[in-house]
């Protein structure tokens, strides 16, 4: 016969008291104390309690003793030692000790230190990085295979291809021939020509995350070692820009990206380093220039 309405509680109700009844404690060893069951009182310190542990196993064992009860007991002990010889789990169950009311804090710590994930942080972070390198390499080769799928239909890469071609075989080429190129010939004229694709740069390892994070201390101190070069150079000793260093601070006072800058001819690149355009004044005039050019043409 079934309780009446009134008298039948919900499961979540029956587990709340389950866990009210049952001591906090005894989810550590049971009914039975944790330090009893090593023979060692509450400030035995790691040495007495590995050695009690030790004492007991050679006569708990079930390698020692066959006796059935023997074996209960040294799964009891065994428990015990694993729960007390780590100084975090300890001091959990000390604290269940001393304060049994906080039923719900003593479980929480208990199960989140035997059953969180115990994965070092460090082989996470390096497995992340790791991963996150593969899938950039991944996606650079993509993207450098397709902008050259794409270049390679245009028609000034045919010309490209042709005139190489003529170069090699020295005009030589019949006309006929000519009119569709062998594979295999197309092939080795491609690598030859060593295509740059702006956005789509060729792969390289120097490039991913993971390996600038192994580099971050070198890079670091690479930068800090520029700078301090770069101040006593021009700032204390007041020397003049080296062309390298002009050209750095020609690109970036312009805002013009590196990969865009290199491609710059040299002379029209020569002659922005000869303006000084990191001068306020004369990157002014400069770009006061540019602006009435472009509306002569408009």
């Amino acid at each position: 016969m079934a309780p009446p309405a009134a008298m039948r509680w919900p499961l979540p109700s029956v587990l709340v008291l389950c866990l009210l009844i049952t001591p906090s404690v005894a989810i550590y060893c049971g009914e039975d104390d944790c330090y009893d069951l090593l023979g060692v009182s509450q400030n035995a310190n790691a040495s007495e309690i590995k050695k009690s542990y030790y004492k007991l196993s050679l006569k708990y064992h079930p390698d020692k003793n066959p006796d059935p009860e023997s074996r209960k007991l040294f799964v009891k002990i065994a428990n015990a030692y694993e729960i007390l010889k780590d100084e975090a789990t300890r001091e959990q169950y000390d604290y269940a000790i001393a304060h049994p009311e906080e039923v719900f804090y003593n479980t929480a710590r208990y199960y989140q230190s035997y059953y969180a994930h115990k994965t070092d942080p460090r082989a996470v972070l390096v497995g992340l990085i790791l991963v996150l390198s593969a899938f950039q390499y991944l996606n650079q080769c993509t993207r450098y295979n397709q902008a050259i799928d794409m270049v390679k239909k245009t028609p000034a890469y045919k010309n490209r291809l042709r005139a190489l071609e003529l170069e090699r075989s020295g005009g030589t080429v019949s006309r006929k021939k000519s009119n569709k190129m062998d594979k295999k010939v197309e092939e080795e004229l491609s690598n030859e020509l060593e295509l740059q694709i702006n956005g789509a740069e060729k792969p390289s390892v120097w490039g991913l995350i993971g390996v600038r994070f192994m580099l971050l201390p070198y890079t670091l101190i690479k930068f800090m070692i520029w700078h301090i070069c770069w101040f006593w150079r021009y700032k204390v000793k007041q020397a003049p820009y080296s062309w390298e260093d002009a050209s750095y601070l020609t690109q970036r006072s312009l805002g013009v990206p590196l990969h865009t800058w290199r491609n710059i001819d040299e002379l029209a690149k020569e002659d922005l380093i000869q303006r000084q355009l990191w001068i306020k004044s004369n990157r002014e005039s400069y770009l006061a220039e540019k602006r009435k050019e472009s509306k002569r043409r408009r």
